[in-house]
């Protein structure tokens, strides 16, 4: 196993560097893994890939896209055509009633164009941080905050970034550790990393080039 040579402190700014740039070799193409054409897209099936994959999202708004194009399909649209619509993803009843209170505020508070400020995001139904910063960085360029889903959560706590669970405790420790230019970035390379190697139930240690960066590995290499 090729691996990172180094000794360093959990949250130093060498540590996070290494691993940065470690990551950024390892998935040279990391990026939003969810299909999406414009920003209601994107906030639409970040809403629908709560508790569910990136995958089975896809496969959802590949037809859901065709058939709802504007904020007025989805604000317009019967709840319960739009739970069938979007049953496959899960919890299909609270998105479905989110997705159309979120578009139908966008037409009347927004003139019917996506928020491109995380107050605004924040204001739509089923939108906390994790949305909004997808959807702003993603979609619009605009980086405030760090995409802290299950992978960001799990990995930065097996870094020793955090000791936090809640998401916006984890946030807020990234953002003091991690470089503004880096957050949008770094997000999807854990995902990828969290995806190919660091699994919830059992990361694969072994095959880790971070591994001795990482203070929750056998395999650290301790100061």
């Amino acid at each position: 196993m090729e691996v990172v040579e180094t000794r360093l402190e959990p949250g130093t700014p060498a540590q996070v560097r290494q691993i940065i740039a470690e990551l950024r070799r390892l998935y040279p193409d990391a990026r939003c893994s969810l299909n999406y054409s414009n920003p209601l897209e994107l906030l639409v099936a970040t809403q629908l890939s709560a508790q569910c994959t990136d995958e089975r999202v896809n496969k959802v708004t590949a037809t859901l896209f065709q058939k709802y194009r504007t904020v007025e399909d989805y604000a317009t649209a019967s709840q319960e055509e739009l739970e069938q619509d979007i049953r496959p993803t899960g919890f299909y009843r609270n998105k479905a009633k989110n997705i159309r209170a979120a578009c139908q505020r966008i037409i009347t508070e927004f003139g019917g164009e996506v928020p491109q400020t995380m107050s605004g995001l924040l204001s739509l139904a089923g939108v906390a941080r994790k949305t909004a910063n997808v959807v702003l960085g993603n979609a619009f360029g605009i980086v405030e905050g760090f995409v802290v889903d299950t992978h960001v959560g799990r990995i930065s706590r097996r870094l020793g970034w955090t000791t936090n669970t809640d998401p916006i405790k984890v946030e807020r420790e990234l953002m003091q550790i991690i470089p503004q230019q880096d957050w949008l970035d770094l997000s999807h390379l854990l995902i990828f990393h969290g995806r190919a190697i660091c699994e919830a139930r059992k990361p694969h240690c072994e095959q880790c080039t971070l591994a001795p960066l990482c203070p929750s590995s056998p395999y650290h290499q301790g100061t």
